[in-house]
């Protein structure tokens, strides 16, 4: 019989013992974890499971592996030096934190937004609190400004309100077209030639009427205000003698003229006077540009001379732009007398009731469109002095600029 050796009889025994005990432990928990055994230091395995922590971060639990080594034979031989260290495996952050960094985000999003606003607040408050420390100063110098140009506002002040006083009794007139007044008419015309003569005679030592004929007042080097006074002048003048021609016109009888060929006049006298007020203030600017540089020598003059010629260009084109968008060169349309339709038939007329949907009234020359609705000749052209489409149906009529044709006069101030 043969033997086996002392050592693995030692072996078996205590195998057999730990299958016997049940030695070996797994528990898993929630939350800590909690050695188990048998008492006789059996080794003990425990897996606690992973959970949230409790502040809302993401991250995953510890698993904690502890084993122990005692002896089937006795208690006595653990100690520490047969213990094992705990082995603890903490999981890298994953796609949990994903919630977190996203939230992360809006926040830090959410945070820039805040102080960009309270940034933009803070810099209204500055500009405010800058304005009232500084009003009183403003205040002073503004008083003192006022007072150097007194003359040159109250001017201003008044060639305004002549002017829209003016206007708006031309275009009453026009409205009333056989009812108009020839004594406001004539009233017109006076009081417009008396302002500007008034005018001129005022500051006759500048004569400001050179500027009419593209000559320069008889001013010393032009400063800014000068150049700006004598181009302000001179288009409110131009602006007034048109509307006294257009008064003229309203002084002729319709039976010379027809009220359909005095719109096209109208509108002809306007473009013209824009055209005029554009070219007219072009020696002036040219002038102060050139006086500036001419002030001292070298490249400061240069510079001016540079200034007057890209002034010059900057006017042409403005001047070829608004060419392309007035008809005063367009011969067929201004002295053709454009008609909108035909004259209308008896049974056009009668299928109609013989009615103008414009006036109410019995037709008088009647004027079938190309949409084949009636209308007397003279409400249809008053109409389309500002349209241009059938006031019935909307049908396009006529493809020309119609503007102006009420008398009216723009009150745009061509400066520059």
């Amino acid at each position: 019989m043969k033997l086996r050796p002392s050592y693995e009889r030692k072996c078996s025994s205590v195998a057999c013992n730990l299958e016997e005990k049940g030695t070996v432990t797994m528990q898993a928990s929630s939350g800590h974890s909690h050695p188990t055994g048998n008492g006789d230091g059996v080794p003990c395995l425990s897996l606690p499971a992973s959970r949230p922590p409790a502040d809302g971060s993401s991250g995953a639990g510890d698993v904690a592996i502890n084993v122990h080594s005692s002896s089937s034979e006795s208690g006595t031989r653990s100690g520490p030096r047969h213990a094992r260290p705990t082995i603890r495996l903490q999981s890298r952050p994953g796609h949990t934190h994903s919630h977190s960094s996203d939230a992360g985000g809006q926040d830090n999003s959410n945070n820039a937004d805040t102080r960009e606003h309270g940034n933009s607040i803070s810099e209204v408050l500055h500009v405010y609190q800058w304005l009232d420390k500084s009003f009183p100063y403003i205040l002073i110098f503004s008083a003192k400004l006022i007072v150097q140009h007194l003359t040159g506002i109250t001017v201003g002040i008044g060639l305004l309100t002549t002017f829209l006083y003016a206007n708006k009794s031309i275009v009453n007139q026009v409205f009333l077209r056989d009812k108009c007044s020839k004594l406001q008419s004539i009233w017109l015309l006076v009081f417009l030639s008396g302002c500007s003569v008034l005018l001129y005679y005022t500051f006759s030592t500048q004569a400001l009427y050179y500027s009419l004929i593209f000559m320069n007042p008889t001013l010393g080097p032009l400063q800014f205000w000068d150049a700006l006074w004598v181009v302000g002048i001179t288009d409110f003048v131009v602006k007034f003698f048109f509307m006294g021609l257009k008064c003229l016109i309203l002084l002729v009888p319709s039976v010379m003229m027809s009220h359909k060929c005095k719109g096209f006049w109208y509108m002809c006298l306007e473009e013209i006077s824009q055209y005029y007020c554009t070219l007219v203030s072009t020696p002036v600017w040219f002038r102060y540009l050139i006086d500036y540089g001419a002030q001292t020598s070298g490249a400061e003059w240069h510079f001016g001379i540079l200034l007057a010629l890209l002034y010059l260009i900057i006017k042409s084109v403005i001047v070829s732009t608004q060419h392309k968008s007035s008809n005063v060169l367009d011969l067929d349309f201004t002295f053709s007398l454009q008609n909108f339709g035909v004259a209308a038939t008896k049974r056009q007329c009668s299928e109609a009731e013989d009615i103008c949907a414009i006036c109410q009234a019995e037709f008088t020359k009647p004027i079938a469109l190309i949409c084949q609705h009636i209308f007397c000749e003279e409400c249809i052209c008053l109409w389309f002095n500002r349209e241009k489409t059938c006031p019935l149906c909307r049908t396009a009529i006529s493809s020309h600029n119609n503007k102006w044709k009420d008398g009216a006069t723009s009150l745009q101030l061509r400066l520059f």
